[in-house]
């Protein structure tokens, strides 16, 4: 079918109605077929419309197209934000991922809350994303390639042209007749979007020339599948311990089956905004950490990314701070104490009147972490302990021991965080609040 700028209108009408379209316009030719089109049919849109150019600084050129683009725009009455990024790509960096995800950034930082971002990806696009994703070996994710739209930053982005392939485009640029920049690069075959582009989609399109409207379909029933595997997810998660929890069920996990389980670990760490794990992750974390001895402290680890077991739990940690061996700081607890490593914040939430007067006020307080030879006699019990077994009697996983801050007097150890006090110590002389990130 045709394309045609009420064909586009009705694409638009389908979507949520913005405050503003924001038209990313590159000045080749998809973008300006977008950018034209939206300007034929203004006056029927719900919301003004303005553009946005990145200009990267990664070809000779990249100054001049900005200045095509400005003057585009100009001719249309819309009003264009040019954005100068500069980037320096590092040697073994991927040029298209560092230069795309720098654009979105850019993006983002210029579309408004209740705003819709367009953006002028077309058919050909899609099946160059579709057949990337699965020469990647992605699952339904994966290849649900690009969506039409999509809620985004506090509104909206949209590719409107999904539907229409680069031939429809090509063929009304050219019956209107538009102008166009041709991006150099795109011919470089080293570049693997650019070797399906020029090398393989074209011979496929050849011999099957449905190929833009079946893989758009293929996506679409990839997408539906992965919108049922998240369902799923949700539901399991909240079985096994709450969607934003940092810690599941091992107990409750094990009563699901394996696919199941490789899709709840997957949706857990992703609804954290976390890099997903691989399959080999995923198969690591549910063939060594799940079964390991109960006093084994097993890790899987990726991207600095930890999942680890502790009891009948599986734990995820975003990051682990470091150990602050050796750290130590008087303290006389009138304010919160901040702890160095990005371990939190320790604060006195009560002291009683002899603690605060015979403790605090002169200057027998101190704070600090593990050292050889503590020892404690928690609060209400009998019997002293050494550091480690109070650890296992408190249930404080591996990883904490040596990140857990604690409070002396008189270099003798009185509180171990907000775990437990010591003797001569309860909870009439003092409590303490150890502020932390939620996964610690």
């Amino acid at each position: 079918m045709a394309f045609s700028p009420e064909q586009l209108f009705f694409r638009l009408e389908a979507y949520p109605q913005p405050g503003r379209y924001c038209i990313a316009y590159s000045g080749g030719l998809d973008s300006t077929v977008l950018l034209c089109a939206l300007a034929e049919i203004r006056e029927k849109l719900p919301a003004p419309l303005y553009a946005l150019h990145v200009n990267h600084g990664l070809q000779k050129d990249a100054d001049q197209w900005a200045e095509r683009c400005q003057r585009q725009c100009e001719a249309l009455s819309i009003p264009l934000t040019v954005i100068e990024l500069n980037l320096a790509v590092e040697p073994g960096e991927s040029v298209e991922a560092f230069a795309r995800e720098a654009r979105y950034k850019a993006f983002a930082e210029h579309v408004n809350a209740g705003e819709m971002l367009l953006t002028a990806h077309h058919g050909d696009d899609q099946v160059e994303t579709f057949l990337l994703q699965w020469l990647r070996g992605s699952g339904v994710h994966g290849l649900s390639a690009m969506p039409e739209y999509k809620s985004w930053q506090e509104g909206w982005l949209a590719r409107p042209l999904l539907g229409c392939s680069r031939g429809e485009l090509e063929v009304f640029a050219q019956a209107c007749g538009l102008q166009w920049m041709e991006d150099k690069s795109n011919m470089d075959l080293r570049f693997d979007r650019n070797f399906l582009r020029n090398e393989i989609v074209p011979r496929l399109k050849a011999r099957w020339p449905g190929l833009v409207a079946t893989s758009g379909r293929s996506a679409r029933h990839c997408a539906s599948a992965a919108g049922l595997a998240d369902e799923i997810a949700a539901t399991d998660l909240d079985t096994c311990g709450g969607e934003n929890s940092y810690r599941l069920s091992l107990d409750a996990i094990t009563r699901l089956s394996q696919s199941r389980q490789e899709n709840l670990l997957r949706n857990w760490v992703a609804g954290h905004k976390l890099e997903t794990p691989n399959s080999h992750k995923i198969r690591r974390i549910l063939s060594e950490v799940m079964v390991a001895r109960a006093d084994a402290d097993p890790v899987v680890t990726w991207a600095g990314i930890q999942v680890r077991r502790f009891g009948r739990e599986l734990y995820l940690l975003p990051r682990l701070p470091a150990e602050a061996t050796g750290w130590s700081s008087p303290w006389n607890g009138n304010e919160g104490l901040v702890l160095p490593e990005g371990l939190g914040e320790l604060k006195l939430v009560k002291a009683g009147s002899g603690f605060k007067n015979d403790v605090l006020t002169a200057g027998r307080v101190s704070v600090g972490f593990r050292r050889e030879g503590l020892q404690c006699t928690p609060s209400g019990r009998s019997g002293s302990r050494s550091f480690k077994r109070l650890m296992q009697d408190f249930s404080v996983p591996p990883w904490l021991r040596n990140r857990v801050p604690l409070l002396f007097v008189d270099d003798k150890l009185a509180a171990v965080g907000d775990v437990c006090l010591c003797e001569p110590y309860g909870k009439e002389d003092l409590e303490l609040e150890w502020k932390r990130d939620r996964f610690l």
